[in-house]
């Protein structure tokens, strides 16, 4: 065998970028932000530490491409449930419930990854999760104003902290039946407090 044809046989392959996003994806969702270091990542690719910075930029910068493939991918998805035409309370108890479904959907990657990440210890992955999380809240919001334009502030506060709460619930192991029960229960709150009167 000749030096060039053992050069091709011993080539390491090329580094799957995707993949990568993919592999660290699950190890974020699974285990949060802090809780995954540059040497587990590492391990997960199968790369060396040199090779991840030239690939990402840093771990932030990995958790970033994570976090819009989850966004893209696997967030909740709100665009296809606050529609033209629904009832409000109707619209916002199915988000609910399609958020319980889907934080405790896979038995290890539980919660939602923006909303997680919005809590990490590390300062620079709450700015990206935040930056991630800014468009649905607004999104949210402006559905809402629609049709209450004078609450739409204070009830987009509702909905997003009660989303959060699923997916903290979720990490911490409550079981699907129960978050489902809960979020029933917040669609019909949430249909009471579109029937007070807020100067009362």
């Amino acid at each position: 065998m000749s030096e060039t044809e053992n050069n091709v046989r011993t080539r390491r392959r090329a580094f799957d970028r995707e993949a990568g996003i993919e592999t660290a994806q699950a190890l974020f969702h699974q285990r949060g932000y802090d809780a995954v270091g540059i040497s587990e990542l590492t391990k997960a690719l199968n790369i060396n530490p040199p090779s991840l910075y030239a690939a990402y930029g840093s771990k932030a910068g990995l958790f970033s491409r994570c976090l819009a493939r989850y966004v893209d991918e696997g967030n909740l998805p709100a665009d296809k449930i606050l529609i033209a035409g629904r009832s409000l309370a109707e619209a916002i108890e199915e988000l609910f419930i399609t958020a319980a479904r889907l934080y405790v959907k896979s038995p290890l990657q539980r919660g939602c990854l923006v909303a997680e990440g919005m809590r990490a210890d590390d300062e620079q992955a709450r700015e990206l999760a935040n930056q991630y999380a800014r468009p649905g809240i607004l999104f949210i919001e402006d559905y809402i104003r629609q049709s209450e334009p004078e609450r739409a502030k204070e009830l987009s506060d509702f909905v997003v902290t009660t989303l959060r709460g699923f997916s903290a619930a979720a990490v911490t192991g409550l079981s699907r039946p129960r978050l489902l029960k809960v979020a029933r229960m917040n669609g019909q709150a949430f249909a009471a407090l579109l029937s007070l009167n807020p100067d009362t």
